[in-house]
């Protein structure tokens, strides 16, 4: 279900308006919700409330979107593995309602899967399951075919409708936003202004230049100006496969009383759901790779243990931003990479494929930020720097950046900033062997200076000494060659 077939099904446009706003779509271009604003049909407030309504809570098996097998399979592997007994147990392990694991209790009672031992002794009121043999051998059944124990998985086309909700694109990043996630780094205004189109784009960006300039830190930055939060399925469902997505390592939960429950978390009673407990209302998701990334990183890892899947990173990093630090240097060739996203870049579409040959398309929902020292004419043929639409050039600091830099670095280190090292460093050192500046340097000296300075067991000073022991340690001069 696209957007706007979200829309026509909350009746809020008609079907003629949804064919008019294709229509214009297609000559226009641009995102469908922009043309609905356009001709009129629906307001802009109105339109955000829509793509900002979290996932509902399901209430019955149907709702979920899963089959009743699939996820009776679940709950019997949940109490085999596990030893829960109740409903409220059950409810917190596999995150769905109490409606709904009592419509599944009740089936698996009819065929003689589980059976009640009588009320907790935490609750009279509440009662004990137990596994049946009959239950435990279709337990047993199920594990073999999949070990999965956890968060029951949202369906594929559900996941695919909520992508689409909380696209990157749909967050505008304005000049005072930008301006304020970058304010720790010392930046042209070049820079934010290039970079300001580009954020708001959700196309590919090419940061390039010499090593050391902040191409790393301007990504890492530009995440912060992203304010919407995403929803994040803790496993999703695809042609009866299991796909697991949550990251902890990735993906930053929002706080507890803005997750999604009323705050009542004893185990016994089950919480006021404020939206489906199966996803993670999180931040945008914030992911790097560097020299490391191999292709294979980029398709799903089934287990043939456990029988279940771990998201790739492009799959975990919908929704946020994906950095490919030192683009060049991967265990796979830049033109092997740029050849697999070629389609996802320009189409935002990405394909992947089961361990049983089966192939599903999901949505390509990322801002991708590649980062190198290489010239992009030696990574990139002409067909593949078309497709990375904004290429930024970051330079190296001019003077006045630098001193910026130098001064901010050494307030950050406790270390005392002064006009006099500045004009010794920039006569004895930058002009005098011709090094240009870096916008790494202040910090490795500052660094240098302060390990040096607790080796002396002195208290944390820059002197000319360790200034010119520093800059030998940074950089090979021809002269010492």
């Amino acid at each position: 279900m696209a957007i706007g077939e979200l829309l026509l099904a909350k009746h809020f446009i008609n079907e003629d308006q949804l064919k008019k706003v294709l229509h214009q779509q297609k000559i226009a271009g641009g995102r469908i919700g922009d043309n609905l604003i356009a001709l009129g049909y629906i307001t802009r407030e109105k339109l955000e409330a829509v793509l900002q309504e979290p996932p509902s809570v399901p209430k019955t098996i149907e709702e979920t979107g899963l089959e009743t097998n699939f996820l009776l399979n679940s709950v019997l592997r949940i109490m085999y593995i596990s030893a829960v007994q109740t409903i409220p147990e059950i409810s917190e392990q596999i995150k769905l309602t109490r409606g709904v694991i009592e419509s599944l209790l009740d089936f698996a009672k009819k065929e003689a899967l589980v059976e009640i031992r009588g009320p907790s002794e935490k609750s009279q009121n509440v009662m004990r399951y137990a596994l049946t043999s009959a239950g435990k051998e279709r337990a047993s059944e199920a594990l073999r075919r999949c070990e999965y124990i956890g968060p029951a998985p949202v369906p594929l086309d559900t996941y695919q409708i909520q992508v689409q909700k909380q696209t990157i694109t749909n967050e505008i990043i304005n000049m005072e936003k930008l301006k304020k996630a970058l304010s720790h780094l010392v930046l042209s205004e070049d820079i934010i202004r290039q970079l300001g189109p580009a954020s708001n784009s959700g196309r590919a960006i090419l940061f390039y230049g010499a090593a050391g300039n902040g191409k790393t830190s301007i990504a890492e930055g530009l995440i912060s100006a992203f304010e919407q939060p995403v929803y994040v399925p803790y496993c999703i469902e695809a042609d009866g496969q299991i796909i697991k997505i949550f990251d902890p390592s990735v993906h930053v939960a929002l706080p507890a009383g803005s997750n999604g429950t009323n705050g009542n978390s004893h185990p016994m009673f089950l919480p006021q759901m404020e939206y489906d407990p199966r996803w993670v209302r999180c931040r945008r998701p914030y992911i790097i790779s560097g020299g490391e990334l191999a292709l294979e990183m980029l398709d799903l890892d089934f287990d043939v243990h456990s029988k279940y899947y771990e998201a790739p990173l492009q799959m975990k990093a919908i929704g946020g931003i994906f950095v490919i630090d030192d683009f060049g240097r991967q265990r796979v060739r830049p033109h092997e990479l740029l050849n697999r996203w070629i389609f996802p870049l320009e189409r935002k579409i990405d394909y992947l494929t089961l361990h049983t040959g089966k192939k599903f398309a999901l949505l390509f929902d990322q801002l991708v930020i590649f980062a190198t020292n290489f010239p992009p004419e030696e990574l990139m043929d002409p067909a593949q720097l078309r497709r990375v639409h904004y290429k930024l050039k970051i330079n190296p600091p001019t003077a006045d950046e630098y001193r910026e830099i130098f001064s901010r670095i050494c307030e950050s280190y406790g270390l005392a900033f002064s006009e006099d090292i500045m004009a010794y460093l920039l006569n004895s050192f930058y002009l005098k062997h011709k090094v240009p500046f870096a916008g790494f340097h202040p910090k490795f000296i500052a660094e240098h200076v302060i390990a040096a300075c607790n080796y002396l067991g002195t208290p944390p000073r820059i002197t000319r000494q360790l200034l010119d022991d520093s800059l030998e340690n940074m950089v090979i001069l021809p002269s010492a060659q």
